[in-house]
């Protein structure tokens, strides 16, 4: 798509349709990524492609975590939890976006837009929810090995996950109110690839302080103060593990959090650099900003399931077994196998 049909769509859809009860337009449109309208395929072909793997890595870990009961243990029933969130996070944005890339689908209904909004912040916090969850589990795992099952119990661990829903319903249901009470005069074109909160305050044509304070009121408070617990259990974590008397065992403990330390660089880092880009970075082009807040949303769903996959002794090791016996089956037509719990059982017919 050249940069010309992007700038006549633009001019298409630049006086919205309002409802006759408010100045609310009744579309949006999504202009994808600014500025790169010329690599929009080379764009989707890496975009489709994370996504498919996204999908692909998280449905495995499902799948197995779901499968074996011997990981029907706290430390993987948080790890369930975060790929449900990272099926949800990716399935709220990137469609969209692929149909922008791909297709040039730029349209987008308000009360759809307004609906993405909600569900991709939310999923974004519940997501930053379960990372200090799973760094409390690493804390409890580490620091009281021996009390371990008594402290994450199955009501523990269900009240967490409905606190982590709660909180984030709670801070996000406010935003499609406070933006529909806004007047957009006559602009709908969004700078971006999906309905970010800040891009649509940006078109509104009265004063945003507010929407302003209260997005980064929230950012803060769920940021800073996740973030300031996580570092506090790895704080904890680290004395813990260099007061173990040998080598090897302070290696074992510290291997055990390789994957949630990963997770965490990679849900935090794109959040906090594209937070500095934003609120700093006045000569940073618009694609960057745009950039960075799909990696935001991209990356995270992508690296968990392939960091603990890899990390995990227990999963790399079903994973393993499970494509044995496919490759085992795939050369016998009279091989049939079934699963219960860990046990895989070949029958020649």
């Amino acid at each position: 798509m050249s940069s010309n049909d992007a700038g006549q769509r633009s001019q298409k859809f630049s006086m919205p349709e309002y409802n006759s009860t408010s100045q609310f337009p009744v579309h949006f449109l999504l202009l994808g990524i600014p500025g790169l309208e010329l690599s929009y395929l080379y764009i989707a072909f890496v975009f489709t492609l994370v996504y498919m793997i996204s999908i692909l890595g998280n449905f495995t870990l499902l799948f197995i975590i779901r499968s074996d009961r011997t990981l029907h243990e706290p430390m993987y029933i948080f790890l369930f939890m975060l790929s449900v969130i990272d099926l949800a996070l990716s399935n709220s944005t990137t469609p969209k976006m692929l149909g922008i890339l791909w297709f040039n689908s730029q349209e987008i209904y308000s009360e759809a837009c307004l609906t993405q909004m909600f569900f991709l912040h939310s999923f974004a916090i519940m997501e930053s929810a379960l990372l200090l969850a799973m760094a409390f589990d690493r804390y409890v795992a580490i620091c009281h090995p021996l009390r371990y099952n008594s402290i994450l119990t199955t009501l523990l661990i269900t009240t967490i996950g409905l606190l982590a829903i709660s909180r984030a319903v709670a801070l996000m249901a406010p935003l499609p109110f406070l933006i529909k009470r806004l007047p957009f005069c006559s602009a709908n074109v969004i700078h971006h690839s999906y309905c970010e909160h800040m891009a649509v305050v940006k078109l509104a044509c009265a004063d945003t302080t507010f929407n302003n304070i209260y997005g980064i009121v929230v950012a803060l408070f769920i940021v800073g103060l996740d973030l300031m617990f996580i570092i506090s259990s790895y704080i904890l974590i680290v004395r813990a593990v260099f007061q173990l008397a040998s080598k090897e065992a302070r290696i074992k403990a510290l291997s055990t959090c390789a994957s949630h330390i990963c997770a965490i660089l990679s849900f935090y880092i794109p959040v906090v650099l594209s937070s500095v880009v934003h609120r700093f970075g006045k000569d940073v082009p618009v694609h960057i900003h745009i950039l960075l807040a799909n990696v935001y949303l991209m990356l995270p769903p992508l690296i968990n399931p392939i960091v603990y996959g890899v990390k995990t002794k227990q999963i790399r090791n079903k994973i393993r077994s499970v494509f044995k016996v496919q490759l085992i089956c795939s050369s016998s037509p009279c091989c049939s196998f079934s699963t219960t719990g860990t046990n895989w059982n070949q029958k020649r017919l």
